[in-house]
């Protein structure tokens, strides 16, 4: 597993990212122990995952684990605020009072006194953006987060919050985006902007939602998170997802490895990505997505995975 730094700050994350996202829904706690122990002997270090997921049950199982599992000081925890769904309904609420609670109940979840990365979850026109942002600033200065970002932000929105978290010099160092073959929507302005201030970029749904496995090739397995929301799948399988995806499966059985495998490091090897966030929902998913760590795919191989997903 390589650590890279994220962007130009002194935070390192591990290439390939552990998300949490099925963590007390898909994933019970021994399933989760047998991921993390896992992925820490794979050599990976970074954890990511949310106060919204789980209804907060994700974010208890991390704080059971960690300690127990892997030292807290080993362990590099990548949260984030703003979304909520006790309700029942998705609530975006990026105010700095909501902010500054979801944090602190973060914390005591995973039973920590500070995050190493801490990310406003999504963009919201409500508040102000100063407000929001200076709950970033709050968070940093009583060293509750040693690094924050924002998530799910495109390139104008990010530069804005970078220009005004540097008045009161206090860096955004990360953007959570998504980013794999089937979405390079990021490549327009998100990526250039970032590096041109020094941001790191984290790719969520690396292997879009699984459609870059392969396994959806012909049929949608009976057993897959996709069989009863057929919905979610629908937008990574129409007939340029599809060219892409078989262009995979050829370069994968070119070099002898997995579909999942051959995109995982196609994304890594991207400028500015930092890390992939991959969320599994089994063990032998997660055993899969981590051999891409290992795997290097030659040049003309990535030239023609350009091309055909450009």
């Amino acid at each position: 597993m390589r650590h890279t730094p994220l962007g130009r700050s002194g935070l390192r994350v591990s290439t390939l990212t552990l998300g949490t996202l099925g963590w007390g829904t898909d994933v019970d706690v021994d399933s989760a122990r047998e991921h993390l122990t896992t992925y820490a002997e794979a050599g990976g270090t970074t954890i990511d995952t949310a106060h919204g997921y789980g209804l907060g049950q994700t974010e208890e199982i991390v704080g059971a684990l960690i300690g127990d599992v892997i030292p807290r000081e080993d362990v590099t925890i990548i949260t984030k605020a703003g979304i909520s769904r006790t309700s029942g309904d998705r609530v975006v609420d990026t105010s700095r009072g909501a902010l500054m609670r979801q944090l602190d109940t973060s914390l005591s979840r995973m039973r920590t006194d500070h995050v190493d990365l801490w990310l406003v979850h999504t963009w919201s026109d409500e508040p102000a953006l100063e407000e929001t942002l200076s709950a970033l600033e709050w968070a940093v200065t009583s060293g509750r987060a040693r690094y924050v970002g924002v998530s799910n932000y495109l390139a104008w929105q990010m530069a804005r919050a970078y220009s005004l978290l540097e008045l009161a010099r206090v860096p955004l160092v990360a953007n959570e985006i998504e980013y794999n073959l089937l979405r390079r929507d990021a490549e327009h302005e998100t990526v250039a902007a970032a590096e041109a201030l020094g941001i790191g970029l984290l790719a969520w749904s690396p292997l879009a939602r699984g459609a870059l496995t392969g396994k959806y090739r012909h049929n949608v397995p009976a057993d897959s998170r996709a069989a009863g929301r057929p919905a979610l799948l629908e937008p990574y399988l129409d007939g340029h997802a599809r060219a892409v995806i078989e262009a995979v499966c050829t370069a994968a059985d070119g070099l002898g490895a997995s579909p999942g495998e051959v995109a995982l490091a196609w994304l890594t090897g991207r400028p500015q990505v930092s890390g992939a966030v991959i969320g599994a929902r089994t063990l032998a998913q997660l055993t899969s997505a981590l051999k891409a760590t290992e795997l290097a795919v030659p040049d003309q191989v990535i030239q023609a995975l350009d091309e055909v997903s450009a």
